[in-house]
């Protein structure tokens, strides 16, 4: 039997989707223990629910160091340490150095709530509801250099309505961004779905022509 798969998980505030993942840990959905949460806020709720989960964490916090380079490399550095097979970020509120992500290029994904590549960055309910979208949802994608712009390996759609504000919104999407992260981290660890040379094959070895979708709990 194979070994745990071992994760870091970068956060920057409450922490909803680490505990997704968390649970899916102890429930055995994963096959994974998480051995480090790091956060580059030190007051960081998702911190405080690691440490009570028993799991190990790093807080490095990242407001007014002047070289962001530097407390890039310092703080994948500390993450490093920890071992992991993946890094996921989970609410990481930080574009990190492209130094700094390059080990990790094909290891790392992240959850972005939009249906990328629309709308990357900040704000993305907002801007879908001015634009007039009749529909929205969550993607998860490998982290490269640039912002959000990795290739997508899931996501989750949901449709707006008449009248819908970015709070509820958020509020719709959240319990499915859940679903969806843990359903991509355990893709990725099944082999489902794998990186090669800047691309996603199947494990049959063809290109994922599109991201996978998220279809009650699974991925299709």
């Amino acid at each position: 039997m194979n070994a745990p798969a071992r994760l870091a998980v970068l956060v920057s505030g409450r922490g909803s989707n680490l505990d997704a993942l968390i649970r899916a840990c102890a429930d055995g959905t994963l096959p994974a223990g998480i051995v480090l949460v790091a956060g580059n806020r030190a007051q960081a709720p998702a911190l405080a629910r690691a440490a009570a989960a028993g799991i190990a964490t790093l807080a490095r916090d990242s407001r007014g160091h002047g070289d962001r380079a530097a407390w890039d490399a310092a703080f994948m550095a500390d993450v490093a340490a920890a071992r992991p097979d993946w890094i996921v970020l989970a609410g990481f509120m930080r574009r990190l150095d492209a130094t700094a992500v390059a080990p990790w290029v094909g290891r790392m994904i992240n959850i972005h709530p939009s249906l990328l590549p629309k709308y990357p960055g900040l704000d993305t309910h907002t801007r879908a509801l001015a634009a007039g979208d009749t529909e929205h949802g969550a993607s998860v994608h490998f982290v490269t250099a640039e912002l959000d712009a990795g290739p997508v390996l899931a996501q989750v759609r949901m449709p707006l309505h008449a009248g819908d504000s970015a709070d509820a919104v958020a509020a719709r999407l959240l319990p499915l961004e859940h679903r969806l992260l843990v359903a991509s981290v355990q893709a990725l660890l099944q082999g489902r779905v794998r990186w090669h040379a800047g691309r996603l094959l199947h494990a049959d070895g063809r290109p994922l022509q599109a991201p996978l979708q998220l279809i009650g709990a699974a991925l299709h």
